[in-house]
């Protein structure tokens, strides 16, 4: 090989072992009989490739196993002789490994060698805009952005399939843009497939000419029986011609157009069903498309368009779950075929949770029965439901990007994941106090430390952390009570009442509940002696709040419900309880989405503050903290 043929090589050298074999079979040719690539000594152009062999996984795993004999005899023997070359390695190396250790922090790893990484890398978020962004979407998107804004100095694409206007929504495309940003996830660039259609037409254009393509009228039962026993459609033998009037049919709407698809012509029987003819056009003439309107009567499947439009688009490395393994062939198909560039695929697992629906379409059936208030209902498993039920976006960000970029699909406990947003919001939360209105128990407090009037003080909100800032607590001779605290008690027994002091029970009123109970101050008894600490609130020099208090349930009974399950015999009778409480005053400066913890009940997001709406009250739901629900 001749010197600029070599240094060509060397910029060949960073891709899968598909694509690097024919250069190292040509290096393995060159080397047989000289000790260096380039003259008597190490070269420039030595180092070039040994470093480019040394930066590639693949490539320097297959040269080390001996096969190519004279390529690993010059291999190691430039390794032992020249160490100085290998400084720049290790440089690039270090820097690398200090990004991916960053993402590593539970174990995750990031060190996914991504091809070719040196010439720019560019990842796409590819959602289809048929239903809100879901927790397995969330992982697509921050994997997407942590490779391209935090792993590499790159660029993040937003596009959104628009390819099925029977489910899309231009609300769903304003709500995902919405959520991204929720996320801290911003894209470099946005863009929508519809924005491609001219340019698909022409693609499936040259596919049918080359004969690459085909229009098919099989009914939609026998097209799936066939694909499934490997039986070549009886349209597969269609002329050129044929297909091309078929295809202006399909786009202008006729009778005859409306009866067929367009099928890749792949494979009849591959063993990777992907791979049987799959189809990349079908008609849709009765759903205006929100962006295009009724320009089009047909429209390109996901097939088609993501690797004709992830390789115009100059997508490098595609971030896309396991459930499209066996596409990934059918990808390389297309680029192949079309003489595309190269897009670099990595699979990652989805994220599933036990039980929990993701499939958009289960979801969507939830809503539109009413088993949920909408798309942000907090028992919803999508970015705006889990955000309602109390999830912080650092917590979120946080645990996804502890389970890294993975293969292996599990499914994971809900616990984990709230367990980390416990740890987020416990330092800064204020705490507060509610009594359950149901039942409550009236405390008359009598003794010489019994306040004579009403009066209040300033209490930290939070008792480890004094940025929180302070409360007025009410103090007077008249409390009220929780009625499982009252049931609780003994006579002349003694009991702390939080942030005041201790307390001696002298009466408890008989029957059941019990309405009332009399009790003596005695704050200088020892709070550490006492078993039972007890919330409760002053009816007197404060205004008691009025509150309702939600806890939600999982929406299904079923670990992990299966495909072919009925979704109403697996549906959980009762999802959403509430009770109503008395809060105190300091709640009603509460405003939406503020984060609290009720003492001894547990954490709250705020889901309508006192002075909104028409009803003076405000709307707490309960938080989970990997312990519950």
């Amino acid at each position: 090989m001749k010197a600029d043929e070599l240094v060509a090589v060397s910029t060949s050298l960073g891709g899968d072992f598909k694509s690097i074999e024919p250069h190292l079979i040509r290096l393995e040719k060159h080397l047989t009989l000289r000790t260096y690539l380039a003259g008597y000594a190490l070269s420039d152009i030595d180092a070039k490739v040994w470093i480019a062999i040394k930066s590639n996984r693949v490539a320097v795993s297959f040269v080390r196993k001996g096969s190519y004999v004279n390529l690993h005899r010059w291999f190691t023997y430039v390794e032992q002789a020249h160490p100085e070359i290998q400084a720049e390695v290790k440089a690039a190396d270090s820097a690398r490994k200090a990004k991916v250790q960053a993402a590593s922090r539970a174990g995750a790893s990031y060190n996914l060698a991504l091809q070719e990484t040196d010439k720019g890398v560019v990842t796409r978020f590819l959602p289809e805009p048929s239903g809100y962004l879901h927790i397995g979407h969330a992982k697509a998107a921050l994997l997407s952005d942590y490779f391209a804004h935090q792993a590499y100095n790159g660029t993040l694409r937003l596009r959104l399939d628009d390819t099925n206007p029977s489910k899309e929504k231009e609300e769903y495309q304003d709500a995902i843009i919405e959520d991204l940003a929720l996320m801290g996830v911003k894209p470099d660039v946005v863009t929508y497939t519809s924005d491609y259609f001219d340019h698909l037409y022409d693609t499936c254009l040259k596919l049918i000419k080359e004969g690459h393509a085909y229009a098919d009228d099989t009914d939609v039962e026998t097209m799936r029986d066939e694909r499934g026993k490997g039986i070549a459609s009886k349209r597969r033998g269609r002329t050129v011609e044929e297909n091309l009037a078929i295809f202006e049919d399909m786009k202008n709407g006729t009778e005859e157009g409306l009866k067929n698809c367009i099928r890749a012509k792949i494979s009849v029987d591959n063993p990777n069903k992907a791979m049987r003819d799959p189809v990349i056009y079908r008609c849709n003439p009765n759903d205006p498309h929100h962006r295009t309107g009724t320009k089009w009567k047909m429209y390109p499947t996901y097939d088609l368009a993501c690797p004709v439009v992830d390789s115009l688009e100059g997508i490098t490395h595609a971030l896309r779950s396991t459930e499209y393994t066996d596409r990934n062939p059918q990808f390389q198909w297309f680029l192949d075929t079309l003489k595309l560039r190269q897009v670099y695929m990595w699979d990652f697992s989805r994220m599933n949770f036990i039980r929990t629906l993701l499939s958009k379409r289960k979801l969507a059936k939830l809503v539109d029965t009413g088993r949920v208030w909408g798309w942000d209902d907090p028992r919803m498993p999508t970015i705006r439901g889990i955000r309602r039920r109390g999830m912080t976006i650092p917590a979120l960000r946080d645990f996804i990007l502890k389970q890294g970029p993975s293969r292996n699909v599990v499914s994971m406990d809900w616990a984990s994941f709230w367990a980390t947003n416990k740890k987020e919001i416990d330092p800064v939360a204020p705490r507060h106090t509610a009594i359950l209105k149901k039942d409550h128990a009236r405390v008359a407090i009598m003794g010489d430390e019994a306040p004579v009037e009403p009066r209040s003080e300033d209490k930290p909100l939070h008792p480890k952390n004094p940025a929180v800032g302070t409360k007025k607590v009410a103090f007077s001779k008249e409390l009220v009570i929780d009625q499982a605290d009252a049931k609780s008690f003994k006579d002349d027994e003694e009991i702390t009442l939080m942030q005041w002091g201790n307390a001696i029970v002298r009466a408890v009123a008989s029957g059941d509940p019990i309405t009332s109970l009399t009790c003596e101050l005695n704050l200088k008894g020892d709070v550490r002696s006492t078993d039972k600490k007890v919330t409760w609130l002053s009816t007197q020099g404060q205004k008691l709040i009025d509150a309702e208090l939600w806890e939600f349930d999982y929406l299904i009974t079923k670990d992990k419900l299966e495909e072919d399950d009925d979704l109403e015999q697996f549906l959980t009778p009762v999802t959403a309880t509430m009770e109503e409480a008395f809060c105190d005053e300091g709640v009603s400066k509460l405003k939406k989405d503020d984060i609290i913890q009720l003492e001894r009940r547990g954490y709250y997001r705020v889901d309508k503050g006192y002075d909104e709406g028409d009803e003076k009250k405000v709307v707490l739901f309960a938080i989970p903290t990997g312990k519950n629900k």
